[in-house]
């Protein structure tokens, strides 16, 4: 059972357009640490900073694969957040956009 204060927590993780926008792309499915970087038009080390924060906030999984990190969503316990991402419009025609580019 979540308490209030964890909740909150991770709310307040939501309440930047960034990491907003990298959850509801995630929703999606996995991505490349450098399709982030691309779809949200900014720099690694900003969307690196995210990355951290989302992590440490338990709303991220990170699998590293070769020079890559990728990302996935870890809100299967955070039914309130999933009810957010829900409501969210969809991000797959941005990502669909990229396919073909390759991160190597």
């Amino acid at each position: 059972m979540t308490n209030v204060e964890e909740m909150s927590d991770s709310l307040k993780l939501l309440s930047d357009k960034s990491r907003l926008t990298i959850l509801t792309l995630l929703r999606e499915g996995e991505l490349c640490v450098c399709d982030i970087v691309a779809l949200l038009e900014t720099t690694q080390p900003n969307v690196s900073q995210h990355l951290k924060k989302l992590k440490t906030g338990g709303l991220i999984n990170e699998t590293k694969r070769r020079q890559w990190v990728y990302y996935s969503l870890n809100v299967e316990d955070k039914p309130y957040i999933k009810e957010i991402l829900a409501q969210l419009p969809s991000m797959k025609d941005r990502i669909d956009s990229l396919k073909g580019q390759s991160c190597d």
